[in-house]
C-alpha cells in the first residue's frame, strides 16, 4: 500500500513538473509571437509613413511601437499630413491605439523662405546632392521660427558635418541642430 501511494505521488509530481515546463514553453512562445507581431507592426508603420503622398524633405515623422500601441512623433508643415499619418497607422492590423503627438509647424513665409534656402544649401552641391535623388531624401530640414533642425541619416560622418556647415551658412537662421545619424 505504501508503495502504491508513493507511486501515485511520484506520478502526480511528474505530471505537475511536466505541466509547469510546458506552461513555461507556452509563455516563451507567446512572448516570441508578441515580439514578432511588434516587429511586423514596426515594419508596416514605417512603410505606411514613408509612402504618405505629401511627406517630404521639410517633414519629420518618427514613431515608437509598444505592443499594439503606436506613438507618432515629429514635425510636419501641413495639418493634413498629421491626420493622414494617424489614419494610416490606425488601419494597420494589430494596432489598437495611436497616440498622435506630431507637431504641426506654424505657417510662416519667412520659415518657407528659410526651408528653400536650406534645401539649396544642403542638396545643391556634391557630395550631398546624391541624397536628393531619392524619393524621400534622407536629410529632413525642419524649420520652426527660424530655428533649423536636421533629422535623418547619412552614409558618412563627413556628410553629416558638411550638412551642418551648409545649414549654418544660410542667412537669417537663428540656430542649427544637427541630429543626423551616420549609418554604418
Amino acid at each position: 500500500m505504501r508503495r502504491v501511494s508513493t507511486l501515485v505521488i511520484a506520478v502526480a509530481l511528474a505530471a505537475t513538473l511536466y505541466a509547469q515546463k510546458n506552461q513555461g514553453s507556452a509563455d516563451r512562445s507567446a512572448g516570441n509571437q508578441s515580439k514578432a507581431g511588434e516587429d511586423r507592426i514596426t515594419r508596416e508603420v514605417r512603410h505606411e509613413l514613408v509612402t504618405l503622398p505629401y511627406y517630404g524633405v521639410f517633414d519629420n515623422l518618427a514613431y515608437a511601437v509598444n505592443g499594439s500601441t503606436v506613438t507618432l512623433i515629429g514635425q510636419v508643415t501641413k495639418p493634413t499630413l498629421k491626420s493622414d499619418a494617424g489614419n494610416v497607422v490606425k488601419g494597420i492590423e494589430g494596432v489598437t491605439k495611436v497616440d498622435n503627438q506630431i507637431k504641426v509647424l506654424p505657417l510662416s513665409a519667412m520659415d518657407d523662405q528659410t526651408r528653400r534656402a536650406e534645401f539649396r544649401a544642403i542638396y545643391g552641391q556634391p557630395p550631398l546632392d546624391m541624397y536628393a535623388m531619392q524619393a524621400v531624401p534622407p536629410i529632413h530640414i525642419i524649420v520652426d521660427n527660424g530655428k533649423v533642425t536636421l533629422e535623418g541619416v547619412v552614409d558618412k560622418q563627413a556628410d553629416k558635418d558638411a550638412a551642418g556647415v551648409r545649414a549654418n551658412a544660410v542667412a537669417g537662421v537663428f540656430s542649427v541642430t544637427n541630429n543626423l545619424h551616420v549609418v554604418k
